[in-house]
């Protein structure tokens, strides 16, 4: 009897733990936008303000891409790297609702350099 009464006082509280988890003050996660980096040359992609774009570095080295960002206060490039045995890839991380150029560079020579508009929208659901 009192293994049980153990066991259900665990759950409950593991469920009170996964129930706060998802309260956070920025509201609901949102899955972050992913393409690849040969998609994006001349189009615009949207992105809601609680979300992230995350770029798609195909076979090329997740580090080796820059960006320059017209306009630094709708959104922010955030760099790809390796850590350990983790690889994040690069990306764009809104900060404002509207739109700005943004010129993705790769240090590798010979590849063209890509541009394209991030739309921020509001935060979504």
């Amino acid at each position: 009897m009192r293994i049980s009464r153990l066991f259900a006082t665990a759950a409950a509280a593991s469920v009170l733990l996964i129930g706060l988890a998802g309260c956070g003050a920025s509201g609901p996660v949102v899955a972050p936008i992913v393409v690849s980096v040969g998609d994006l040359q001349g189009t615009t992609v949207e992105v809601p303000l609680n979300s992230t774009l995350v770029i798609n570095t195909g076979d090329l080295a997740v580090d080796s891409y820059t960006a320059v960002i017209a306009d630094t206060s709708v959104a922010e490039f955030v760099q790809g790297k390796v850590d350990g045995g983790a690889t994040f890839n690069p990306g764009l991380t809104p900060r404002a609702v509207g739109a700005t150029k943004v010129t993705l560079s790769n240090e590798a020579g010979g590849i063209q350099d890509v541009n394209f508009t991030m739309k921020v929208t509001p935060a979504g659901g």
